[in-house]
């Protein structure tokens, strides 16, 4: 780290603690050189995401898009904020930790169902509703069959 005042190559790392809720590193340095300290941050370099759309079409992943569908999802059930954001964590979790840099919106939205479906009933078939696009209320009937058999 070349140091701000003097540009010399090298530091010392005088303190270092956790910043932004663990998300990055604040370090005080002091140049070996001039002896004046400064401030750094290190934080983790993350890749993104890319979600690829049912028509082919490619965007960023938002995770606040997916804590979005589950919201409309649990609408004026008892599900609460802080659950759906574990969920939302936990799935961008399970992205991150796939090796794919490009996953799927179907992948994506099988994750949500599995977690929903353990949480609240009501608000897997409102999702599953949604994302499966059920035509009729026969494809309706089949999945909530699905749903009565498992109990």
């Amino acid at each position: 780290m070349r140091c701000p005042y003097c540009s010399h190559p090298e530091s010392k790392v005088v303190d270092s603690r956790p910043s932004d809720e663990g998300a990055s590193i604040r370090r005080r340095r002091e140049c070996l050189l001039c002896h004046n300290r400064f401030t750094t941050y290190e934080t983790m370099e993350s890749v993104p995401l890319m979600v690829v759309k049912k028509e082919g079409g490619r965007q960023l992943f938002d995770k606040g898009k997916l804590l979005n569908s589950m919201l409309k999802a649990c609408e004026k059930r008892s599900v609460s904020l802080s659950t759906l954001q574990e969920i939302a964590d936990n799935i961008e979790q399970t992205l991150q930790n796939d090796m794919n840099r490009e996953v799927t919106s179907a992948y994506i939205g099988e994750l949500v169902m599995e977690q929903l479906k353990e949480v609240d009933e009501v608000a897997y078939v409102r999702f599953a509703s949604v994302y499966r696009q059920f035509k009729d209320i026969g494809s309706f009937m089949t999945e909530l069959s699905k749903l009565l058999a498992e109990k």
